[in-house]
């Protein structure tokens, strides 16, 4: 990609697509142009169509997309088939009608089964049933993967698929009821740590900067303990959802971010496809290829923010997928690895969300 060439990022604002704007801008490429869900809905075609045309982008970063963790997931199925599908169909529609030079689409390990071998290689993909609270996004990022696996193999496009592992860094999401796992630790833990010094100060600080449940730092106090006691949150524990055995993977967004501005610089589609007669799996892992248990990372960040209360766990609640670790030997091969470990990324995370 050249310095000047225009470059969008589909989803600039969110934990993937601003990982990636900070890193090109940092890598010195100088027409790096988002939009705001309120100047451009991407659900709409019509609103995308004018957006291509007027601005002729030449390379696109599809990070959009709804997401959220496994209540989420299970809650609003019809939402995160639908509004995925409508996102990477309009953008990546565009992006040919247009001849963008190159795309990188940016799906979720959540495609692969949940009896997957393990570690995940990409030839894994639609081998077996998938986890069921997930299974509507996930499909959706399979079909986007396999749509521009299918727009290469046919009219001879570059784009690329990358499926990350669980992300987690600046500007994630902490929504009680939408996050995803480490985040929704960090901050449950936090508030937990607060309650427990009596420190109703930066919980109302908290509420101010994410309100919960339309709930903001200035609701009454009685209010605000109800809600932090649905969501397990108490001066002496915090209660997290299934049993703690499950075994997760995790990446810094930020050297996710590295590995993606790596790929659109120095792979290509050609360089994927191998010489079977049959094209399939393109798609490269992005990942560590190392985790830890839901329970090791509930106790390394009770360390992190300091707590002395007690983490319980709900068995009633689903567990998901009980190991999802990927296999990013193709990444390695094509060069590149991560660097941030998980406690370093813990630290690092705390640390933002208590100064953002």
């Amino acid at each position: 990609m050249n310095k000047s060439a225009k470059i969008y990022i589909a989803g600039h604002r969110g934990l993937v697509g601003s990982a990636i704007f900070k890193t090109l801008q940092q890598k010195g490429y100088k027409n790096v142009i988002g939009k705001t869900h309120k100047e451009l809905d991407l659900m709409d075609v019509v609103a995308v169509k004018q957006f291509f045309d007027e601005e002729q982008p030449e390379y696109v970063f599809l990070a959009a997309a709804h997401v959220g963790g496994i209540m989420a997931n299970n809650t609003y199925r019809a939402d995160f088939i639908y509004n995925n599908l409508q996102i990477q169909q309009n953008i990546i529609g565009e992006s040919f009608r247009h001849d963008v030079k190159k795309l990188l689409f940016l799906g979720s390990t959540c495609i692969y089964p949940k009896e997957a071998n393990q570690p995940m290689a990409e030839s894994e993909l639609l081998t077996a049933p998938l986890e069921y609270t997930n299974e509507p996004y996930a499909i959706a990022k399979i079909a986007g993967l396999k749509m521009c696996e299918s727009f290469n193999l046919q009219y001879g496009t570059n784009y690329i698929a990358v499926m990350p592992t669980n992300l987690y860094g600046p500007n994630d999401n902490f929504d009680l009821e939408r996050s995803h796992v480490l985040p929704a630790m960090i901050r449950k833990i936090h508030l937990a740590h607060c309650l427990m010094n009596g420190n109703w100060g930066a919980i109302r600080k908290d509420f101010d900067r994410r309100p919960v449940e339309g709930v903001s730092g200035q609701g009454d106090g009685t209010e605000i303990d109800r809600i932090l006691k649905k969501y397990g949150i108490r001066e002496d524990s915090v209660t997290l959802w299934g049993t703690g055995t499950p075994m997760r993977e995790f990446l810094w967004s930020e050297e996710m971010a590295d590995a993606c501005v790596f790929v659109m610089e120095q792979v290509n589609f050609d360089d994927l496809k191998g010489k079977d007669q049959e094209i399939r799996n393109c798609h490269i892992n992005i990942g560590t290829g190392k985790d830890i248990s839901i329970k090791d990372l509930s106790e390394l960040i009770v360390q992190t923010v300091r707590y002395r209360g007690e983490i319980r766990f709900d068995s009633s609640k689903p567990d998901g997928t009980m190991k999802k670790l990927t296999d990013p030997s193709k990444l390695h091969s094509l060069g590149w690895k991560h660097k941030i470990e998980i406690k370093e990324g813990v630290e690092r995370m705390y640390e933002w969300y208590l100064t953002d």
